[in-house]
């Protein structure tokens, strides 16, 4: 007779955390889509890290969207300042329970929920140099026509791409 595994409250918690990102995260893309933004998530940066959301505007204009459901997640992230050099805007993502005080003041700040988000705090904006923005926005464009080309044929790159 197989026996369950051992219940492991830390893999609960992980589960609970990775759901209410992908729901922040879905709200997130639908209020940006109604501005005319399109945002790809989990976007792997050059430095190796990989931001939440990164968004383009219609202009050129990239965002990058940190998520964090959690006080433990917000306090456990070291990383973010990295990605400040990617982006000419960049926000912390929460949902509405999470103690926004804790959420640096010079940083733009959003309330999510999986149907839409609202803007608290507008980041302020710092230009990326021409030669960054067009890698990052070739970037994008690749990742986004790989996705594409995935969800349609789920093997196209299986011989080598």
């Amino acid at each position: 007779m197989a026996t369950a595994p051992p219940f492991e409250p830390q893999m609960l918690a992980e589960t609970a955390r990775r759901d209410t990102a992908s729901l922040l995260s879905r709200g997130l893309v639908r209020y940006h889509a109604e501005l005319g933004l399109v945002c790809l998530s989990e976007f792997t940066l050059r430095s190796g890290r990989r931001a939440d959301l990164m968004c383009l505007d219609p202009k050129g204009g990239l965002t990058i969207i940190e998520i964090k459901s959690s006080v433990e997640d917000f306090r456990n992230d070291r990383k973010w300042p990295d990605y400040l050099d990617y982006c000419d805007r960049f926000y912390f993502a929460v949902p509405e329970d999470f103690p926004q005080d804790l959420i640096p003041a010079d940083q733009g700040l959003m309330v999510a929920d999986a149907y839409g988000a609202t803007v608290l705090r507008a980041a302020s904006a710092t230009p990326l140099n021409a030669a960054r923005r067009r890698a990052i926005t070739l970037r994008f464009a690749q990742l986004a026509a790989r996705r594409l080309t995935l969800a349609i044929d789920p093997e196209a790159f299986a011989a080598g791409g």
